[in-house]
């Protein structure tokens, strides 16, 4: 049976072979013990737990650091780890897109950017094709996003996104529009990441940013709808602690036990 270091290690050849001596490098002189910290429990402890495949895992790291906005140094090392998970750039950019909606346009350009140069140190040819988001050549009409809108958000969030949308109704209209129109029909719509990573990076981003339990409780029932398990939602959520902190990862998990039993009320 492996130790946790061992396991560490592991993670890391496969994901990032050059960062344990770029660890020991750079904090040698001021936090000998942090390498051993982030090896040994970040990745040895945390990120090799059984559930979630690592390409998950990456989602959910990727989403939560570009949440959060101030770490965009190990954003681009987890953009690097994830190429060595098996995602493709443009999952990659998709994460990016999907986390936008939580964490704004701001930060999906300064990720975006952080992207851009983890991608020419890896050796990604650019540019990126472009998903074809919808058929023929001609742009969509607002009816044709509302339509879709609508309807991506009934397969998933159902109930619970359209007790949002009424409860706009008296004070903001427009926006229960911009949440079915763009948030739905343009964005959560696309179809380069599967319906799992989409809810994985939602949950992970809103559980990272700590003020969205609302939002993270209708997204961790989404998730169920498309298929993750109560255990990988956990998982997710356990994760946050590295990345996010411990205040957060327990405050998203008790919004967890919230939604798991409102989805089984």
């Amino acid at each position: 049976m492996q130790d946790r270091h061992e396991r560490g290690m592991e993670l890391m050849r496969r994901l990032l072979p050059d960062m344990p001596e770029k660890l020991e490098t750079a904090l040698a002189d001021i936090a000998p013990d942090m390498p051993g910290f982030i090896i040994d429990f970040a990745a040895g402890e945390i990120l090799s737990r059984p559930g979630p495949d690592i390409s998950d895992r990456q989602t959910a790291t990727v989403a939560a650091l570009m949440a959060l906005g101030n770490a965009p140094a190990q954003l681009a090392v987890h953009i690097r780890g994830s190429l060595n998970a098996g995602l493709s750039p443009r999952q990659i950019i998709e994460i990016i897109y999907v986390t936008m909606i939580f964490s704004g346009f701001a930060s999906a350009l300064n990720a975006i950017t952080v992207a851009r140069e983890a991608f020419r140190e890896a050796g990604v040819e650019l540019p990126l094709p472009r998903e074809a988001v919808h058929a023929g050549t001609e742009e969509p009409t607002p009816a044709d996003r509302h339509t879709k809108g609508l309807a991506v958000m009934k397969a998933t969030s159902d109930r619970a996104g359209n007790a949002v949308i009424d409860a706009l109704a008296d004070i903001a209209p427009d926006m229960a529009r911009f949440i079915v129109d763009f948030s739905y029909g343009e964005i959560f719509s696309r179809t380069t990441l599967s319906p799992r990573k989409k809810e994985i990076a939602m949950i992970a981003a809103t559980a990272a940013r700590g003020t969205m339990a609302p939002q993270l409780k209708v997204h961790i029932r989404a998730a169920l709808v498309v298929g993750v398990s109560k255990e990988d939602i956990v998982e997710i959520l356990l994760q946050m602690a590295v990345y996010a902190g411990f205040p957060a990862a327990l405050n998203a998990l008790a919004a967890a036990r919230e939604a798991f039993a409102e989805a089984e009320g």
